[in-house]
């Protein structure tokens, strides 16, 4: 049993972190749940309420779980960490740091064992494009990536979903970039997208061409992928990979019918007009559940 922070609990992901671990029956002994925030004071979890405090005193746990952004990541996590705690952080912050595991445990489990301490959860459109992609590496080795994605509103946060839902915001808009934007007109989104990638296969030559998009729907990520191999691929031979890959579905779902799934769905899976040795395919998945929440209670569970 595992005594557990979760810092972020009133946050989109925060409650998915509540609501996966009780799904899989997390061995938690103890929770302790905080917020930077002024929104719920008391959530309930496994059936009991618990109050929702300020950080202001560290407690003593195994494992804490972070969806609280960068600056509360840089700032609090190392406290965390001082008092015993493993933490995987959803943010950011840590990503890309040299001796930071990033970390999707269907494809790189083992670099858990090299944590000090902090554990990053990668960007949600990365995990859900790679955890398709990863299988079809091992048959052919990917050269290129090109993707543009369709994310949804929930992944900028409850303050902006709200707008949304309020038709303040979003409503039949499209913006075309995600995050700040940097000198060579890539985005720090579309940068998540290439090194992280890079970083999870321990492959440091890929490329990843990203335009990342926010479209007008509540909920799933969505990516068009386009793949250059080293060997030539074939379409139907990748559809059978992937139905025995874990955490992968090829089959074609409505967005509606994605929401609350933790699998990654795969269809349109076809050769490329661009790449002779090319796959096209259309991805789609949760961002909040397997795009954040899910993958972090995984890494939760590699450490027990």
């Amino acid at each position: 049993m595992a005594r557990i922070a979760v810092v972020g609990a009133t946050g989109l992901v925060g409650e998915k972190f509540l609501r996966v671990l009780e799904e899989r029956n997390f061995p938690v002994d103890e929770i302790f749940l905080f917020s930077t925030g002024k929104r719920k004071r008391e959530v309930y979890f496994k059936g009991e309420k618990h109050p929702v405090l300020p950080p202001l005193e560290i407690p003593e746990v195994d494992i804490a779980l972070f969806s609280a952004g960068e600056t509360v990541a840089r700032e609090l996590a190392p406290l965390f960490r001082e008092k015993g705690a493993v933490v995987v952080d959803n943010s950011s912050a840590f990503r890309l740091e040299p001796d930071v595991p990033l970390v999707v445990p269907e494809i790189n489990p083992e670099d858990v064992k090299l944590h000090k301490g902090i554990i990053a959860n990668p960007n949600c459109s990365t995990i859900i494009m790679l955890l398709p992609l990863y299988p079809l590496h091992l048959r052919w080795k990917i050269k290129r990536i090109i993707t543009s994605t369709y994310q949804s509103v929930s992944g900028a946060g409850r303050d902006e979903l709200e707008k949304l839902e309020r038709g303040e915001e979003y409503r039949d808009e499209i913006i075309p970039w995600i995050g700040e934007e940097f000198e060579d007109g890539y985005t720090k989104e579309e940068n998540k997208m290439l090194y992280e990638t890079r970083k999870i296969m321990h492959e440091p030559g890929i490329m990843v061409e990203a335009t990342c998009v926010r479209v007008p729907v509540p909920y799933v990520h969505s990516l068009s992928v386009t793949v250059e191999f080293e060997k030539r691929p074939n379409p139907e031979e990748a559809s059978e990979i992937l139905k025995k890959a874990p955490g992968v579905r090829v089959e074609e779902r409505k967005l509606r019918e994605i929401k609350d799934r933790d699998e990654v769905f795969v269809w349109r899976i076809r050769y490329s007009r661009v790449f002779e040795n090319g796959l096209s395919m259309w991805v789609a998945g949760d961002n909040l559940r397997k795009g954040a929440a899910t993958n972090a209670v995984q890494i939760a569970e590699l450490l027990t």
